[in-house]
Formats: structure tokens, sequence, C-alpha cells
């Protein structure tokens, strides 16, 4: 595809006052890092942990990095968060002596959060947390933090998950779409004395569509083209050490069928139903977060057309459209973390690519 304002003008890549994206109605982004930053240092800095408890007193400071991705997708109105972030935060503590007020030891400390993404949107992130003092007073206080300053953390992560939920900073723009057909209905809707009927029965039919969609399924397709033999890049599928190695996460695979795995630290499991060495695999395939006992199908099968060349062509069926929480992004998340988060690793790993 073209960028904007470039390539073959038979591509419509550019604004056209007869488009039919009237407003970004069908499809907009927003790019929500600078917003995410702003609204995690509100949310992290200076809080108040302990405020003399057995003689400590904590409190974070600021918010001294955060990087990564964050966007909004609004697809027909459909909400669809994106995003991969690090960050890190500053705090501080202070014991003092119970009985005449009088510091005894005052440091500071770090608190890492490595990854906050939206396919990880139900879980709760990992927390790295540091403190400079190593004495036996830097330890109660690091501790007192682990205990009281972390679930107030995370309470703060998840106001921010909830928010990119809802749209970030798109939602009021998207608020205000969804108003504009309201009014032009209002504004065409029938004088007095003229029949309703029409609009009457429309409105069942609109609505029976709207829970078909929430039930659905939908399958995924896609191909991809690897510089290696076909064993090769099936023996990275199925070896859980490069698992670990090219994405950085926990991963528990057997190599039987019916054997189970787990990988992106149990945010993925599922059961192998068919594996054949350099050309097949089959599995049953499900996020944590989809509704007890839904799995979808996973099919890869391996194809060499030439030595030192494989396609890879993978076919998912029934994924689910919305989550147990009532996510609709589970299909656009799923898609796109085969793609960036599996086979892109592996090519840049492994110097597999084309």
């Amino acid at each position: 595809m073209a960028k904007y304002g470039e390539g073959d003008k038979r591509w419509i890549v550019e604004d056209r006052p007869d488009g039919a994206n009237v407003h970004n109605w069908h499809w907009s982004e927003t790019n929500c890092l600078q917003w995410s930053r702003n609204l995690l240092s509100n949310l992290l800095q200076d809080l108040t942990i302990l405020s003399g408890e057995g003689g400590l007193f904590i409190k974070t400071t600021k918010l001294d990095r955060l990087e990564g991705e964050a966007y909004v997708n609004v697809r027909k109105g459909k909400i669809i968060p994106g995003y991969e972030i690090s960050l890190s935060l500053s705090w501080e503590g202070e014991a003092r002596d119970p009985a005449d007020g009088q510091t005894l030891v005052k440091s500071t400390g770090s608190v890492e959060i490595p990854y906050i993404a939206d396919e990880n949107a139900d879980e709760d992130p990992d927390l790295r947390i540091t403190f400079n003092e190593e004495g036996p007073l830097g330890k109660r206080l690091k501790e007192a933090f682990i205990s009281k300053g972390k679930p107030i953390i995370l309470e703060k992560v998840r106001v921010y998950v909830d928010s990119m939920a809802k749209g970030g900073p798109a939602k009021d723009e998207l608020e205000v779409k969804k108003k504009a057909p309201s009014s032009q209905a209002a504004a065409s809707s029938p004088t007095a004395g003229a029949a309703p009927a029409p609009a009457a029965a429309a409105a069942p039919e609109k609505k029976k569509k709207k829970k078909e969609g929430k039930e659905g399924f939908k399958t995924i397709s896609m191909s991809e083209k690897f510089n290696c033999r076909a064993k090769d890049i099936y023996e990275i599928l199925m070896d859980e050490n490069r698992w670990k190695g090219f994405t950085q996460s926990n991963a528990k695979i057997s190599r039987e069928v019916g054997g189970e795995f787990s990988l992106f630290d149990g945010s993925i499991s599922g059961v192998n139903k068919e594996l054949q060495e350099g050309k097949l695999i089959v599995q049953k395939w499900r996020f944590g977060s989809w509704a007890d006992g839904m799995y979808s199908t996973v099919k890869m099968t391996f194809d060499e057309p030439e030595p030192g060349v494989t396609i890879i062509r993978l076919t998912q069926t029934e994924v689910p459209e919305e989550d147990r929480y009532g996510n609709s992004t589970v299909v656009e998340n799923t898609e796109r973390g085969w793609k960036d988060l599996i086979f892109h690793k592996i090519r840049a790993v492994f110097g597999f690519g084309i």
C-alpha cells in the first residue's frame, strides 16, 4: 500500500471531498502515546503509600520514562485500542524513630513496568521494584512498598487500560460522531400523522444483527515467507527454549500429539492435535481472556517450493469476536500478534528474512 500522498494515483490514499470516509467515521487512527504519558503521569506521580504507619513514610515522585506505542483505531464506530508500553517510576521512602521522629534512613527507589499491552489487558503487569538503601531499614521500606504500594500502582494502571478500551483521546470525538446519525434521523423523522411502521419494523432487525455480531466467530488466514528450510521453522515453533528466546517470555511446549502448550507467560494455551515434522501443525488454541472452554483451531502448513525457502500458510478458525470482558478487539489483536510478536520476531532473531 502506498503512503499518504505517494504512489499510483489509482490507490486512494489521500483526502478526497467525495470520499466515503466522511469525518473519519468508517476508519481513523489516533496516536495516543503522549496522551498515555500524560495520563499515567497524573495517575502515578505523588501518590502517598504510607504516611507514618510504623514510622514509615513512602510516596511516589515522578514518571521518569514511558516508551513504546499506543494508538486507538475506530472502525465504523468500533473502538480498537492498541498499545505496548513500558515505564519507569521513582519513589522515595523514609524511616523515622517512632519515639522522637528523627530520621533513621531516607533513600529513593524505582518501579519498572516492562510490559503493558492490549493483548494482556485482563492481566496485571509485572512490577520490578528496587530501593537504593540495602540495610535492614531499607529492606523494610522496600517490603512495605511491595505490600502497600504495588496494589495502588496496579489499580492506577487498570484505570489507564480501561480508558484505552473506551477510546482514549478519541472517545469524545467518537461520541460526537455517534450522535450525528441520531440528529440526522430526528431531522428527517415523519411529521405528525405519518405512518411509523417502517421505522418500528427496522429496529428489531438492527438489534438482532448486533446480538449476532457479539456471538460470532471469525477466521484468520495469512501466509508468511522465510529464508530457511521447513524443518528449521517447524523446530523453532515447537521448541520452548527458542520460544523463550525470541519472545523474551516464558513458554512450555509439548512436542507430542495430545500434549499441552503455554505461551507468553501463560496468556496463550492449548493442545497439539496433529503434528508432522516440517509439514503440519494443528492445535487447539486460546487466550486466557476468552470465555471458559472456548478454543479456536490453528492450522499451519509448511511448503518448501525451493530449497531454503519456506512458506507457512496459517488458518485460525473459530476466533471469537469478543472476549469474556466484552472487548471487541480479539480478532485484530490475534492477527497482529501472529505477525508482529511471532513471525516478525522469528525473522529478526534467527535471520530468516526475505
